[in-house]
């Protein structure tokens, strides 16, 4: 009776503007004062009692007292829950008293201390379903608070990554490329006049002109403001591209397709996830080859990266346990999409992430590759 009478909504779902008011009213009862809250279940057992009386005992409605008592609880607690069930065990003593079929009132007396026995026992079972209750949902906004505070935190790391690439590419390029043009045109200067100093200007030159291709580098890795206009397939071409550079790692790109992503935020997230599994394979998997696969079939884009490397590690501090995947599981979380890493059976590492893509992007993908 009492799990039926709690839980209710668990058994009979309700609609959720149904839900939805009976959460609001819980919560100002909670939050008013004890007499406030107590009011309603009060004259409920009151009213129990007068038909209680009016029907005599062979039609009891001593079952229905337990709704008043659950009401208590969930309003006002253990103590709100007692007091009611005491009032409800005198209102039926006094409901009964002309009418009840007991001999005597000893027998009276012991069938009423039974009863406010099941009332009390109703309490403490009402406020274990309460009190668990709560826990959970405290524990879900406490799951929310941190799901909300990691997005929180990706947001404000890719903030300031877009902040500091910005800031490389428009101050220190700038300034390396305007040093360059000056060097430049001293190293002529001093050529033209047949200067031994000609040929040390030169090597400045070509210094500052590699500095100026590596602070490019570092500012298009840490913003890449092309993901958004050149497409993503273009922006994983640069990325090989350049690690291959700096590494010696070959790095192949395998597409079906030009592959279209209408949201700058998926399309950052999913580069950032490439960008991280790339990384890793070259520092943690020593991999020679790393084959980046990206392929669309209906509605699904697939983004895998697969490597030649030593494979997956399991100690504390390898990249598997690091923030390095913590951060690409939340990345393809937080796109909606799913995110895998496996062992591949010939050696390596394989990291595959998929995600459904809209409706209409996913037709006019379909359209375009049916037209060509």
């Amino acid at each position: 009776m009492n799990g039926s009478a709690v839980n209710s909504t668990d058994v009979w779902p309700l609609p959720v503007g149904v839900k939805t008011r009976a959460g609001n009213i819980t919560v100002r009862m909670r939050a008013s004062p004890c007499w406030v809250s107590l009011s309603a279940p009060m004259l409920l057992t009151v009213l129990l009692g007068w038909l209680d009386h009016a029907t005599s005992w062979e039609i009891s409605w001593f079952i229905f007292y337990a709704f008043p008592i659950i009401l208590a609880v969930w309003w006002s607690g253990v103590s709100g829950g007692m007091a009611v069930a005491i009032v409800s065990g005198g209102v039926w003593w006094v409901a009964n008293i002309q009418s009840n079929p007991y001999t005597t009132q000893m027998g009276y007396a012991w069938a009423t201390i039974n009863r406010e026995f099941y009332f009390c026992v109703l309490v403490f079972a009402v406020n274990a379903v309460r009190s668990k209750q709560d826990a959970d949902a405290a524990h879900i906004r406490m799951l929310e608070e941190r799901r909300q505070l990691e997005l929180d935190i990706i947001q404000v790391s890719e903030h300031e990554q877009q902040r500091i690439g910005q800031d490389l590419h428009d101050g220190l390029c700038q300034q390396l490329a305007a040093i360059g043009c000056a060097v430049h045109a001293l190293a002529e200067e001093l050529h033209s006049q047949q200067l031994p100093a000609a040929h040390d200007a030169a090597l400045v030159v070509e210094s500052v002109q590699q500095a100026v291709a590596d602070a490019r580098d570092l500012a298009r890795g840490i913003f890449p403001v092309h993901v958004d206009d050149s497409g993503f397939s273009a922006a994983l071409k640069e990325l090989a591209g350049n690690t291959s550079r700096l590494t010696g790692v070959s790095i192949v790109i395998q597409e079906s397709g030009e592959i279209q992503i209408d949201s700058p935020k998926v399309a950052m997230h999913l580069y950032r996830i490439a960008q991280e599994a790339v990384a890793n394979a070259v520092r943690h998997g020593r991999a020679r080859e790393i084959v980046i696969a990206l392929d669309q079939r209906g509605d699904v884009l697939e983004l895998r990266l697969e490597d030649d490397g030593v494979g997956m590690v399991t100690d504390k501090t390898s990249a598997l346990t690091g923030m390095g995947l913590r951060t690409m599981r939340y990345r393809a979380q937080s796109v909606g999409a799913t995110f895998e890493i496996t062992p591949r059976s010939v050696g390596g590492t394989c990291v595959c992430c998929r995600l459904r893509l809209p409706a209409q992007a996913a037709s006019g993908q379909t359209a375009e590759s049916a037209h060509s």
